[in-house]
């Protein structure tokens, strides 16, 4: 593997002895890997596999064309719910008035899935979260969005700036129940992104994902999602349907340790859903194997400092950095540490400054943060001057070298 190390503005830095380790551990000399990707077929238009912890894309199929949600799009409503609850601005103890509008529109009378709820009655957070997650109804994710933001249009505004503070690039939310809308689109990528988020943000209300069943006014009802019924270590995350897009399914599953986040939609049965979901996710453990190049907090990289009394400070990682390798297959990977550089003095220790990222051709397997290792405080008058003229210098000859492109 060839490991590079560059800043924003692309300059070559020496790698060190743990860009060495990476390269020994993997080899340059790989081959076939995409092929063996490419020979896994699904019958969903969209679908994308992902390995939680390295964000590695094992693999995608349509994953950028959007579609419309349907009740995946409660896993935003959720999201909003788990973070105002992280804020101390919910608790156990608050109540949601069932509305008209809840009870009309999400009710039993609505037409599509419900928890059930009766007309003006008062349901406490922790039952209204099992209505959503378990029990998919759109009576109350309505009254939560109405609850919160007074209106469910107030709610989706909330929603789409979660969306684009998580990451979401190309998702647009309407309403906090799935219903069709226009313009509500989202991605499997997106999708798989959300999970992760809910995953590693919210550990522990997660585990409501997991439950198999609810009642709620004498009704019981299944968890709709069909993997938290197969010997595959599901615990999450969410159905969705609609006649526009079809059977979806938000899914995770652990083994050995290994979590594994998929997303399939567009398909024509819930049957196909839970049999291309299951297919997608067992060769997804079979198929590929885990290699840790990396602990966590072992320097990965160093960057250049200005102004600085180190010249460089190291840059870890705060998980392990593990790469997911097709099993009896390999091929040429590519590492690139980069960041916005040099770091300016003083540089605090925790910061993240840039990203690692390893490729096999042109496949982002891992895509990582860097963190700066260290604190490093400000060095003398006279190491402040020397950094500054070696910037002017380089500025210098960086304008020179575009004025001589743009000449030819």
């Amino acid at each position: 593997m060839r490991v590079i190390a560059t800043t924003g503005a692309g300059r070559a830095l020496a790698r060190r002895a743990a860009g060495l380790a990476l390269a020994a551990l993997l080899g340059a000399a790989m081959a076939a890997s995409d092929a063996r990707a490419q020979a896994f077929q699904t019958l969903a238009p969209h679908a994308i596999l992902i390995d939680a912890d390295t964000g590695a894309v094992l693999f995608e199929k349509g994953a950028d064309e959007p579609f419309s949600p349907a009740s995946m799009a409660k896993l935003m409503t959720v999201e909003v719910l788990f973070d105002e609850m992280r804020k101390g601005k919910l608790g156990p103890d608050t109540e949601f008035t069932i509305s008209e509008n809840a009870w009309r529109r999400g009710g039993a009378g609505g037409g599509g899935s419900s928890m059930f709820a009766q007309l003006n009655s008062k349901v406490k957070l922790p039952d209204l979260l099992r209505g959503i997650i378990v029990q998919s109804g759109n009576d109350a994710a309505i009254a939560a969005a109405e609850g919160v933001a007074g209106t469910e249009d107030n709610f989706s505004q909330i929603m789409n700036r979660h969306a684009k503070e998580i990451g979401l690039e190309r998702s647009t939310f309407r309403n906090a129940t799935g219903y069709s809308a226009p313009d509500q689109k989202v991605t499997a990528r997106d999708l798989a992104k959300l999970a992760i988020h809910l995953i590693e943000t919210y550990p522990e209300n997660y585990k409501l994902f997991a439950e198999r069943e609810f009642t709620w006014n004498k009704i019981r009802q299944q968890n709709r999602n069909p993997l938290l019924t197969l010997d595959v270590g599901a615990d999450g995350l969410k159905t969705g349907y609609l006649e526009e897009s079809g059977y979806g399914l938000t899914g995770s599953a652990v083994q050995n340790g290994q979590r594994l986040v998929l997303v399939v939609s567009g398909l024509k049965t819930a049957r196909d859903r839970a049999a291309e979901s299951r297919k997608l996710i067992e060769w997804g453990f079979r198929a590929f194997e885990a290699r840790q190049v990396f602990n966590a907090g072992e320097t990965v990289v160093e960057a250049e400092t200005f102004g600085a009394e180190k010249g460089r400070v190291p840059l870890v990682t705060k998980k392990p950095v593990r790469l997911m390798l097709p099993r009896g297959n390999s091929d040429r990977l590519v590492a690139r540490a980069t960041y916005q550089g040099p770091l300016t003095a003083p540089v605090e220790e925790g910061r993240e400054v840039g990203r690692l990222k390893v490729t096999r051709g042109e496949q982002v397997v891992l895509d990582m943060p860097l963190y700066t290792a260290e604190a490093v405080p400000a060095g003398t008058m006279t190491q402040r001057a020397l950094d500054a003229a070696m910037e002017v210098g380089t500025g210098w000859f960086r304008q020179a070298l575009g004025r001589i492109t743009s000449r030819s």
